[in-house]
């Protein structure tokens, strides 16, 4: 994406006894709300991308306009993808630990897609809150040194050369915060959005959904699962006190946004099932629509998109939570690297062209599971052969694969071909290797070493990328070649046949294999595309660093 910043509006003016230019020169005076990074939005996206910022000792400052946590719950799980990603910050375990997991999920009215069959170490889904999520990288992200500010509106940015000017209404009133970036993680309305003015094309809702969560009279009346009544089905969910309740809106108001009532899900709900079921009281009440878009660019100038900001789509397969996780793990790296100044800004154009691809795929597969899920019988034999399609031993691992995102694979232009490179680098076993990752506070570099580990806790301790190499005539002059880069790169020798017909791979921050060394190269071409690799994902190479070759 092109670097040129881009106009904002003007910004809000202050209220009524409050002067906007005493408050930035507050601001100025005391370095108040200065960060690296500004992130807008305390969701999945925004936490988990405050975290990335963070680990990479980036200066992360988070906004929620909202004063506290909602008190209802989006969604209820993390699928294989986003355990995966999460695995290698060390959170997955945690998480697990939390839940039950499932090996098949929903995929059409007719058929389940069985997880098992998928080539991961977690074949299921999770289940757990999003608000439990939420918590728990809340906690992450304040050891981590996030600083999050709950009650604070972005009202207004402008973007400059060297950085975003964020104006927000405060508990305190009108604040200016300066930032070298900013990132919108706040939803399908984003404000961030709207104010860099990136443009969100799509297809507007033309179905919806209502959601309850409430406590029935009787709650005999519904029993769990897929309810078929005389007018319609109803989807209900056991919760801890209360059922969820899903069915369709039949008569959708023109202002889509307009509050759901307790008395207009009541009618909805007799309606669907032809029968009176008393509500006793509702804990939240909601109406989505099958609207599907996608930002026309994740990225202008200095501002970016990550999650429902990025792209918004049908609910199917609840993957909303999953795919922001799965940006944030993109993008979190690749801003720090930038942010900190060791690579250029055009290494956010592979953030823009890797998940913007992503999120149209996301797009095609969340329409064509709604089409499915509908009653429409012209597409009744699509939907036999893809329930056919879901269970068939053949078939069912590659399409839930597909579905879930564990098949994502990201371009490698200086490869050599070999089946890992884009893909989820494996765990892989590891003998020894040299970290040298970060600075501490006197700006001298971290040394350290790693004796019979393996590649996720090396991943997990380091939140860099790491070399991994067989031990080969060709190991000592990779080493070497990465040597310069040994502040964000970790070197690390492989046990015997760890890595199959390559001697070397070099593993992005987010797990992806970025590069493999052709397994007949020369030493010296081999050094030389590995030195290339390195300095796209990586940036301009460091002074070298003495002993950083390696251990012997």
């Amino acid at each position: 994406m092109p670097d040129t910043p881009t106009p904002a509006p003007a910004p809000a003016p202050a209220r009524t006894g409050q002067r906007l230019p005493a408050a930035e020169a507050a601001a100025a005076a005391a370095g108040a709300g200065d960060a690296d990074v500004l992130v807008v939005g305390a969701g999945p996206a925004g936490l988990m991308l405050a975290c990335e910022l963070a680990l990479a000792r980036v200066r992360t400052v988070l906004l929620e306009r909202d004063p506290s946590p909602p008190g209802f719950c989006r969604g209820f799980n993390l699928n294989a993808r986003s355990l995966e990603l999460l695995e290698r910050r060390g959170l997955a375990e945690r998480l697990l630990a939390e839940g039950p997991t499932v090996a098949t999920t929903a995929f059409t009215a007719q058929a389940r897609l069985d997880l098992a069959a998928m080539r991961t170490r977690h074949p299921y889904v999770l289940g757990i809150a999003q608000t439990r999520v939420e918590e728990i990288l809340t906690e992450h992200a304040r050891h981590l040194g996030v600083r999050i500010l709950r009650g604070h509106r972005l009202t207004a940015l402008h973007q400059g050369d060297d950085g975003v000017h964020a104006h927000t209404d405060t508990p305190d009133g009108p604040a200016l915060l300066r930032a070298g970036w900013l990132a919108g993680c706040d939803g399908g309305r984003s404000t961030v959005r709207g104010l860099a003015a990136i443009a969100f094309p799509g297809t507007p809702a033309r179905r919806f959904t209502l959601l309850a969560d409430v406590v029935l009279t009787d709650p005999r009346q519904i029993p769990f699962g897929v309810n078929t009544g005389e007018n319609g089905t109803v989807f209900a969910i056991p919760r801890p006190g209360y059922v969820r309740l899903l069915t369709a809106d039949p008569h959708p108001p023109r202002d889509r946004h307009e509050p759901l009532t307790l008395t207009r899900f009541q009618q909805a709900l007799d309606h669907a099932l032809g029968r009176r079921v008393p509500i006793a009281r509702a804990h939240w009440l909601t109406r989505f629509g099958d609207a599907a878009r996608l930002a026309e660019r994740l990225r202008r100038g200095r501002v970016l998109l990550a999650g429902d900001a990025a792209h918004i789509h049908p609910p199917a397969g609840a993957i909303g939570v999953n795919a922001a996780i799965d940006d944030a793990m993109n993008l979190g790296w690749k801003l720090a690297l930038v942010a900190r100044g060791q690579a250029p800004q055009t290494l956010l154009d592979t953030y823009h062209s890797e998940r913007h691809a992503a999120g149209a795929r996301l797009l095609r597969n969340t329409r064509a599971q709604a089409l499915l899920a509908g009653d429409d019988e012209e597409l009744a034999p699509v939907r036999d052969l893809l329930a056919e399609l879901a269970q068939a031993k053949e078939t069912a691992g590659p399409l839930a694969e597909e579905i879930t995102g564990i098949a994502t694979r990201y371009p490698a232009p200086h490869g050599s071909g070999h089946p890992w490179e884009g893909a989820m680098v494996p765990d892989i076993p590891l003998q020894h290797g040299t970290l040298q990752h970060g600075t501490v506070q006197d700006g001298t570099l971290q040394h350290g070493t790693l004796q019979d580990g393996a590649l996720i806790p090396l991943l997990a301790r380091t939140g860099a990328g790491a070399l991994l190499l067989e031990d080969t005539a060709a190991a000592e002059a990779l080493r070497a070649a990465a040597a310069p880069w040994a502040d964000r790169v970790s070197a690390a020798t492989v046990r015997p046949g760890a890595l199959p017909d390559t001697p070397a791979v070099l593993v992005r921050p987010d797990g992806h294999a970025a590069w493999t060394a052709p397994p007949t190269a020369p030493p010296r071409a081999a050094a030389e595309q590995l030195r290339a690799a390195l300095h796209l994902w990586f940036g301009s190479a460091a002074v070298p660093v003495p002993g950083a070759t390696g251990l012997p």
